[in-house]
């Protein structure tokens, strides 16, 4: 046989079985239902992996051998998304959804569309996982990103590569030049569960739920790593896209899907009504739906919230989109949400429980809070122990007792929470709780300052005020030595390696190495992140010191008007009260702060152990000199990156509205701040005319 024929049979076996390979992985990542046994799928990657090692010519980057990971990456870059990721609007009942639909039909009267075409829905389940943009050129996956700000994300194209339900190259669209789509990263409840059984196998730390699971492995700097966790990929939304024209989100479902794309099988309402009945639910039948009206939309809301729990995966809500791409174009969006579609969430869900003990936990500033420990209970498909109870006052006012039986739910289906007692089950010979009297970390007595409800150790040696003090000199908005753990303080505060800030800066090999888990590349890169960490800025090495009251916003503002160390610590009360956002009580909390002698003595010793703090100097425009604006709601935007551009255009931020208010920034879903401006007679305005005001559409928006 010539050679040339034998090398075009080669290419062709290897391509056949890239196929074969790729169909497999789509029938068990995607469908949910393998087509092969996993050792019939071992013996087809075996067979590849041979010949490409006999014919290491043949092996590109799109072959399924090809998963296991890149190399570690220093950082994630950022690139810039062609489109804008917007999140959506979120709607929690009924009426609320009724509601975005009469928006939706008065904007598309105005643009006197509405009676020409249908208003049908497209209906899906909303992934609680981490939002990603695919970009394939002439069939060929080249970029990932997350949603990022949604302007801006992180590349994180090695690690999606690891995940074996995402196509590597799509051999239907060659031909074209550019297909973006967006989509949901997850791990699968059954993944989760054996997932967390392997960490706690190897002593590690448990996931708190699939979603944090989910978003932690996707970033991941090894992606050898990531190719290790079990994820999936759903793809829901289209980017920019080269190809045939499509007219609405149904038709783009079935598009994708017949380019071996993940997603989700569209269906008809009267089948999912059908196919609801069965237990357990076949959702790889069809899951999304296509709704003819809002009351249709309305059904599926509720279908789906009575099967939640049968699906494999973790939803929050379901997402209500107008069908047709030429009505979503007409309809436009809003900040950084469009109007032609809604996520309509779950309300939190609750659970009942017991009460076994409240202990007091004690935070950096001597906080006293109280924490209730719990008889474990699944909330939302999560294992809950303990919820916070705040304060004294909370206590009281809620009648919360240890051995009573609770509702709790998870606040923002995140930060567990009890709802009321149930006093029906409480036991006869129950006991009010009261907040103790003494530190229950160094028995010192504790205060409870005028005005306040929470009471406080003010003993500055407390050893709990000592260690979370550290640990948010560490923080990542602190000092950021990411390197550095609770744990690994916790270690060194117990063999008195660290007494005060400073200690970080005399750290040794000698002391790391005398720790458990502790070996020569972990103590050599936990010394790198405290080098690193002595170059910062003034505003960082503020917030760092820990002043009660100075958060981030405040340690700004301490920075552009002070400039240096020393400048601040010859401060006074009146200078104090000439910044915009400090008042009488934060001036003397730091006044309070920086005239004792022990923190001056602290902060010589940071300066001179090499801790440089740097105030950059802002270039920009002085647009909004002397304006004073209140920053509420979400914007497309961070907002430590709002605060920067109105800090860098000569304006203030500040917390609250006031007569002295220049304006409110309003973004998405406005607070009680918006209100409170207009009853003043206060200008608010959106986040297109903010950018007006700076000229800076342009530079952020393309």
């Amino acid at each position: 046989m010539p050679k040339e024929v034998e090398l075009s049979n080669v290419e062709s076996q290897i391509k056949e079985l890239r196929e074969r390979i790729q169909q497999a992985n789509y029938a068990y990542f995607v469908l949910d239902h393998p087509e092969m046994t996993d050792f019939a799928y071992d013996q087809l990657f075996k067979t590849l992996q041979t010949l490409e090692s006999k014919y290491p010519n043949f092996i590109s980057p799109e072959s399924p051998t090809q998963r296991v990971g890149a190399n570690p990456l220093d950082q994630f870059s950022q690139k810039q998304h062609r489109q804008p990721m917007l999140s959506l609007q979120n709607t929690y009942n009924q009426e609320e959804v009724l509601a975005f639909n009469e928006r939706v039909k008065k904007k598309l009267h105005e643009q006197s569309t509405f009676e020409k075409e249908n208003l049908a829905y497209f209906c899906e389940p909303k992934f609680d996982g981490l939002a990603v943009e695919l970009i394939y050129e002439k069939g060929k996956l080249v970029t990932a990103l997350t949603r990022g700000d949604g302007v801006i994300g992180e590349d994180v194209t090695s690690q999606i590569r690891t995940i074996r339900s995402v196509p590597l190259i799509l051999p239907d669209f060659t031909q074209h030049a550019l297909l973006e789509l967006r989509g949901e990263v997850i791990i699968f409840k059954s993944d989760f569960f054996k997932l967390n059984q392997a960490q706690e196998e190897q002593g590690l730390l448990h996931f708190a739920n699939p979603r944090n699971a989910a978003a932690g492995s996707l970033r991941q700097l090894d992606p050898r790593i990531t190719a290790q966790r079990p994820l999936r990929m759903f793809c829901y939304a289209p980017g920019t896209y080269d190809g045939e024209p499509i007219k609405s989100q149904s038709d783009f479902m079935e598009k994708i899907k017949s380019y071996g794309l993940p997603s989700l099988t569209v269906t008809t309402l009267k089948d999912l009504k059908l196919r609801t009945q069965s237990h357990p639910f076949p959702w790889q039948k069809g899951l999304a739906c296509l709704c003819q009206n809002i009351e249709e939309a309305v059904e599926y809301y509720t279908l789906i919230e009575k099967i939640r729990h049968q699906l494999p995966f973790e939803i929050d809500g379901v997402v209500i989109k107008v069908n047709l791409f030429s009505q979503q174009k007409e309809l436009g969006q809003i900040s950084r949400s469009p109007r032609w579609a809604t996520a309509a969430k779950f309300k939190p869900e609750q659970a009942q429980t017991k009460i076994k003990n409240i202990i007091v936990q004690v935070g950096r500033t001597g906080a006293l809070t109280p924490v209730a420990i719990m008889e474990p209970v699944k909330v939302g498909g999560v294992k809950v122990t303990q919820a916070t109870l705040h304060n004294q006052e909370e206590i009281q006012r809620k009648d919360i007792r240890v051995g009573d039986t609770v509702l709790i739910h998870r606040a923002g289906d995140v930060i567990p929470e009890v709802v009321e007692v149930l006093t029906a089950f409480r036991e006869s010979n129950s006991q009010a709780f009261h907040m103790p009297k003494n530190c229950p970390s160094c028995s010192e007595p504790v205060v409870q300052m005028e005005g306040e409800v929470i009471s406080r150790c003010v003993n500055p040696n407390c050893p709990a005020v000592l260690s979370e003090s550290l640990k948010h000199f560490v923080s990542k908005k602190a000092l950021n030595m990411d390197k550095i753990g609770e744990k690994l303080i916790e270690k060194l505060i117990e063999r008195k390696r660290l007494t005060r800030m400073s200690d970080f800066f005399r750290l040794s090999e000698t002391d790391l190495k005398e720790l458990e888990r502790q070996g020569e590349r972990s103590v050599q890169n936990t010394l790198k992140s405290i080098q690193a960490s002595q170059q910062t800025t003034l505003s960082r090495f503020i917030y760092a010191l820990g002043i009660r009251f100075v958060g981030e916003s405040t340690a700004v503002s301490l920075a552009n008007h002070f400039g240096t160390v020393d400048k601040l610590l010859q401060t006074h009360r009146e200078e104090l009260l000439s910044i915009p956002d400090i008042g009488p009580k934060v001036a003397d909390s730091i006044l309070r702060t920086i005239t004792k002698k022990s923190f001056i003595q602290e902060i010589e010793d940071l300066l001179s152990l090499g801790v440089k703090p740097i105030q950059p100097i802002l270039s920009g425009t002085k647009t909004l000199k002397n304006l004073q604006i209140v920053i509420t709601g979400t914007l497309p935007l961070d907002r430590d990156q709002v605060k920067h551009l109105i800090l860098q255009h000569g304006g203030k931020s500040t917390s609250s509205v006031s007569k002295k208010t220049s304006f409110v920034l309003a973004g998405e879903t406005p607070g009680s701040k918006a209100d409170k401006a207009l009853e003043l007679g206060i200008p608010v305005i959106g986040w297109e005319d903010f950018q007006k005001k700076l000229n800076l559409a342009k530079k952020i928006t393309n």
